[in-house]
Formats: structure tokens, sequence, C-alpha cells
């Protein structure tokens, strides 16, 4: 397998534009990955302190935030770039919150490797909401928006 040089290079400045930190191509039999390496720093967890015995205390449920990854109407991210609300910045949104939108309507776009890709509407329902913003940089499987 020859190393295409150019492509990883075009990679590396996709990832340098969008704050990425990883990206992947794959075609036929030839796959390239690029990652910038991040480091993560943890803090580290203080000394516990022997406690005096405390009465024990009821537990109070909690409501968790609803996951938008997991929600039954999310729209995914296809590629990994940058998403576009409206088609060039003077122009109305594609959809709008709280609208109804068709199977198969654009909603939004997803620019990659300078090709604007449509993403449409996997589904009719309303818009309840966009989870980017226009011009934020989104990975592959993110969470996009919420039809319902």
């Amino acid at each position: 397998m020859l190393v295409d040089k150019d492509a990883i290079r075009a990679l590396a400045d996709i990832l340098t534009e969008t704050g990425l930190t990883e990206i992947e191509i794959s075609e036929a039999d030839s796959r390239i990955r690029v990652a910038r390496n991040v480091s993560v720093v943890q803090a580290a967890a203080p000394a516990a302190a022997p406690a005096a015995p405390v009465a024990p205390v009821a537990a109070v449920p909690v409501a968790a935030p609803a996951d938008p990854a997991k929600h039954p109407g999310m729209v995914p991210s296809p590629m990994v770039g940058v998403a576009y609300l409206t088609p060039d910045p003077a122009s109305p949104p594609f959809a709008v919150e709280g609208q109804p939108v068709a199977a198969g309507q654009t909603i939004m776009l997803i620019e990659a490797m300078k090709t604007f890709n449509q993403i449409k509407a996997p589904r009719a329902g309303t818009l309840t909401k966009f989870l980017v913003e226009s011009g934020q940089p989104v990975e592959f499987g993110e969470a996009l928006a919420i039809i319902e």
C-alpha cells in the first residue's frame, strides 16, 4: 500500500481548521486515519479524612438530563466535518426548530473536504431541536438534531 502524503496533509489541515481530534477515510482496500495527540489531565482524588459517623440520609431521586444521543428521533452525523444550518450566510435556514419537516427534506449541510453534503430528515415529524450550531465542527455519529 502506498502512502498518499497529499491525503494525509489534507486530513491534517481539516483537523487544524475544525479543531477535531481525529479523522479517518477509507476507500476500497485502503484506510487513512489522522489523529492529533491530545493530553488528558486527570485530577488526583483528594485523600479522604476519617469522617465522624453520620446518620443515613434517604436518597432523593434526581432527574438525569436526557441524553440526545439516545433519543429515538436523533439525527446522527454521517461524517466528520463542519455543520451549516443555512445554504449561505445571507439565506434563511433549511429548517426551523418547532416546525414540521418532511422525510428527505434537507435540514442542514456538512462540509467535508471542501464538499457540501446535504443532511436530510430520515423521517417526517417536527424538528424539535438542533443540537449543533452553524459553523460547528461535528464528529461521525454525533447527534445533530431531534425529530419527533
